[in-house]
């Protein structure tokens, strides 16, 4: 998992309340077995006017100009802002997937669904929590000011604005530690490798037949 400390992005609004994980990422896309190529389909039934399938080529669809990622003031952000609730709906782990591998780091909202906020820190992804006078004024600054940026700064909590304004938000010590350091849960497990291999090693020494395998 990549680690997050310091992050300077364009901003993307989702000006839509109660955003659920079906939108995020449609359900016929659940069929691959893979974690891998869920970005070109983010927010599919709204970025596409036609309706579109596993495996079928991006290049091939018809794009709806007046969905927001593709405007091309847009273009490469890395920063979504959004309504309250985002995520809510079924507890899927694409929706993180297809979020992260489109290119986003971070998302900013008054609330998060609690699986969805769960699921985003385990996979990279950093959602952060304003209160919705901050948002609402962050929404009117985007759509103000077209390459509008902010960055995140994870170590010392803080979404800095472009004046050099600080907008302080919590996060859970250990999800802080996680995300600094790139850890999912088997990066975490794997932290303790030399110890597990020990482990094993003085296991099958005391109870060999444990190696057995049945041909």
């Amino acid at each position: 998992m990549q680690a997050f400390r310091i992050h300077k992005g364009l901003v993307a609004p989702m000006d839509r309340e109660n955003v659920d994980t079906d939108a995020i990422i449609p359900k016929q896309y659940l069929k691959s077995i893979k974690r891998t190529g869920f970005g070109p389909n983010l927010f599919d039934e709204w970025r596409y006017l036609d309706a579109g399938e596993p495996g079928q080529d991006p290049a091939t669809r018809k794009p709806n100009p007046d969905f927001v990622l593709n405007q091309s003031r847009y273009q490469g952000a890395s920063i979504l802002i959004a309504r309250q609730n985002f995520g809510c709906g079924s507890s899927r782990e694409h929706a993180p997937w297809a979020l992260e591998q489109y290119g986003f780091r971070a998302m900013i909202a008054p609330s998060f669904a609690d699986i969805f906020f769960n699921n985003s820190f385990k996979n990279g992804l950093l959602p952060i929590v304003l209160s919705e006078a901050q948002v609402d004024q962050l929404f009117n600054e985007v759509f103000a000011f077209p390459g509008y940026e902010l960055t995140v700064d994870l170590e010392r909590q803080v979404v800095i604005k472009p004046d050099g304004v600080e907008l302080p938000f919590d996060v859970q010590p250990f999800r802080k530690y996680c995300l600094l350091n790139g850890f999912d849960d088997i990066g975490l497990t794997l932290r303790h490798a030399d110890k597990i291999k020990a482990y094993e090693a003085e296991r099958l020494a005391q109870k060999p037949w444990l190696n057995n395998r049945i041909v």
